[in-house]
């Protein structure tokens, strides 16, 4: 029976991530309705400084008029960009010190001249989550350097290590990730939402008639139309973050499975079995 490895990466130093997301998301909402009240709604956008009742003269002024549904889509980017620059933070923790390729690189070298006290070398230089996993397999390569097992369950044994290792680091590295893949639907539904309503308030004031209603059908095909853009701006926004960042996480852990089949096999061809 191969025996179990008790070996656990090191701790990843640097920025772990903001595990309290509600803060973000409250901080961000915040930001989005002051910028909606203060920024947009500023008297100087509208026609004699009336942000109620006076025409937009600008696009800002015409963004303010697309309702109480505008600063919820400004929340929504804020939180985007907030979650953003904590993933940035956070995933530039998890590569370490220096470039992961050559890192990869250097260790596969290592390993393939025998050298582990220099394999381990380079882990603790470079730190991150992909040394952090390197040196469990390299720990456990050792601890079944001497173990009284058959050469497969100590392949075997050391590949867990790898699996095991591997499962820590990866909420780091996916943490709030969740979030920015909700806004992008939630973006959409929300400028959904908004049109329906800016719909909502044409069609009423056609039903009206009169010239007198030509305002409130003006305003209405307005925020419609800014809820449209703004959700949808919010959305491609959110795309393009989750995208980014799902792509960095797959490059991290490819390095980590590169070097985890390397120790692997390597510990096979260094000590055949009798």
């Amino acid at each position: 029976m191969a025996t179990k490895n008790s070996a656990s990466p090191k701790k990843s130093a640097g920025f772990q991530g903001v595990r309290h997301a509600i803060i973000i998301i409250i901080f961000a909402f915040a930001v989005g309705i002051c910028f909606y009240l203060f920024f947009l709604g500023n008297p100087a956008n509208f026609a004699n400084g009336d942000a109620a009742n006076g025409h937009p003269l600008n696009m800002l002024g015409t963004v303010y008029k697309g309702g109480w549904v505008v600063p919820i889509i400004l929340g929504l980017l804020c939180t985007v960009i907030a979650m953003s620059v904590e993933r940035i933070i956070a995933i530039s923790a998890c590569s370490g010190k220096g470039n992961v390729t050559k890192f990869t690189e250097n260790v596969k070298k290592a390993l393939k001249d025998g050298d582990i006290a220099k394999a381990e070398e380079l882990c603790n230089k470079q730190r991150g989550s992909v040394a952090n996993v390197v040196l469990a397999d390299l720990k456990s390569y050792k601890e079944m350097e001497s173990a009284p097992i058959k050469l497969k369950e100590k392949v075997a044994t050391i590949q867990n290590a790898h699996e095991e290792a591997t499962a820590l680091e990866m909420p780091t590295m996916t943490m709030n990730l969740p979030i920015i893949a909700t806004i992008v639907t939630l973006g959409t539904l929300t400028a959904l939402f908004g049109t329906v309503l800016g719909m909502i308030r044409s069609f009423a004031a056609l039903a009206a008639g009169g010239g007198a209603d030509s305002m409130a059908l003006s305003t209405g095909i307005s925020e419609a139309l800014v809820n449209t853009a703004s959700g949808i701006a919010t959305s491609w926004v959110s795309v393009v973050a989750y995208n980014y960042f799902t792509n960095k996480i797959d490059k991290l852990t490819f390095a980590m499975d590169e070097i985890g089949y390397t120790i692997a096999h390597t510990y096979e061809d260094k000590h055949p079995e009798a």
